[in-house]
């Protein structure tokens, strides 16, 4: 089994309780015992507590650079100190945590034993080939945390794969899907006091690959980083579950047959942001894309996906290269099956999304964002009387309470880390 890091590998002990620090005493001797490079692999997290909560226990298996193993285990309290921010306004939004892991790769593939590192700036190469040439991917995927203490992650494999299969466009090396999930595992869990309470919104993780070598013609970059943080969120549409407004970009295109659309590169994003940005100075919460050929069919908005409701049937424009394949769509399209809706996966006319019954988004970020207009060539069409249609609330409902933890997972979708 391959090792993600220093917190990688996590046994669950139930004789033992502890914080994400164990008693002075106990690092002093390992750290005595071994060399200093240690040290950048196991930082005790800061204290500072705000309120109390009971968490399960483990024992870690930690690496040092020469080779060597073992195994932590040790007791304390049963409690850890959540932070002290204020959980019921949270927003979508970037607020430094404590911990971050960071994994190096050179050219053959074969990336380094991955460590957690207190959260912070990064060193890169001016001539690295993301700065240069945009060779980078990233992945988001959330935790929650459930009433009973437990964490749960939503399909962090479904993420994993997405990532091998974008690097493999871009030319780069991916961590194999084993990796990936440790990895998120061991963040998770160093950052555990940040994870909002049940109810309050959840952890947002972000997983980046990227060229962090110097390269100064164009090419594949000789090494590359792969990091994960992470970030207490709210709503991403400052809407909530409260209708968003959307508006059909007619003129700009985020994607092209043959392109790079179906994959998560970083360059992607910058290719919405005149069109999104223009759109919301004028009121609009996004921006919908139509396909770059035939200017009449739907692709995506700027972030997530987008779904029609006609009847019993739900239709949503198919993976064909220019979409991106998000995990919350896939995982509404078999939610919806299960509860006996018609799901069709191709082409999506203008004119078919302006006499829909109902119109939604999906995303990590968003989950399910019901759509209350669509403005295309300068007319609007409502959707329901307060734009929250019976269906997008039905299968809203059904995704995040396995999400949380609140209904049962029959599906196998969630993983729970403690």
């Amino acid at each position: 089994m391959e090792s993600g890091g220093a917190l990688a590998g996590l046994h669950r002990n139930p004789t033992f309780h502890h914080l994400l620090r164990p008693p002075r005493t106990a690092v002093n001797n390992l750290l005595s015992s071994s060399s200093s490079t240690y040290k950048r692999h196991f930082s005790p997290l800061p204290l500072k507590f705000q309120k109390q909560s009971h968490f399960a226990s483990y024992s870690y298996n930690c690496s040092i650079n020469d080779g060597s193993a073992f195994q932590v285990a040790y007791s304390a309290s049963a409690t850890h100190s959540l932070a002290n921010i204020d959980w019921d306004n949270l927003g979508f939004g970037v607020m430094p945590t404590d911990y971050m892991y960071s994994m190096k790769c050179s050219q053959d593939g074969n990336f380094s034993k991955g460590e957690l590192q207190h959260f912070g700036n990064i060193e890169l190469s001016p001539a690295s080939g993301i700065l240069n040439y945009g060779q980078g991917l990233f992945e988001g995927l959330k935790a929650y945390k459930r009433h009973d203490g437990n964490i749960l992650l939503f399909r962090p494999e479904e993420n994993a794969l997405r990532m091998k299969m974008g690097a493999e466009r871009i030319c780069m090396p991916s961590p194999s899907v084993e990796q990936f999930v440790e990895a998120v595992k061991a963040t998770v869990l160093a950052n555990e006091r940040w994870i909002p309470p049940p109810g309050k919104g959840s952890l947002y993780i972000r997983p980046l690959l990227m060229g962090s070598g110097a390269i100064l013609g164009v090419a594949p970059a000789p090494e590359y980083t792969f990091l994960i943080y992470v970030s207490p969120v709210g709503n991403y549409f400052k809407e909530g579950m409260a209708p968003i407004n959307l508006v059909i970009e007619t003129e700009m295109h985020r994607a092209t047959p043959g392109g790079t659309g179906g994959v998560k590169t970083i360059g992607n994003y910058a290719a919405v942001l005149k069109a999104q940005s223009a759109a919301k100075a004028k009121g609009y919460s996004d921006v919908l894309y139509l396909d770059s050929v035939n200017r009449r069919y739907l692709e995506e908005v700027s972030s997530c996906n987008v779904f029609i409701v006609k009847g019993n049937l739900i239709a949503t424009p198919a993976i064909k290269g220019t979409i991106l394949p998000g995990i919350t769509r896939k995982s509404i399209i078999d939610v919806a099956l299960s509860q006996g809706f018609q799901v069709e996966e191709r082409q999506v006319s203008v004119d078919e999304l302006l006499d829909a019954d109902e119109v939604f988004c999906t995303g990590t970020a968003v989950v399910v964002s019901p759509v209350g207009s669509i403005t295309h060539l300068g007319k609007r069409v409502s959707y329901g009387s307060d734009g929250v249609g019976r269906v997008s609330k039905q299968l809203y409902s059904t995704l995040t309470s396995l999400q949380m933890g609140l209904a049962t997972d029959n599906m196998n979708w969630t993983v729970a880390l403690k």
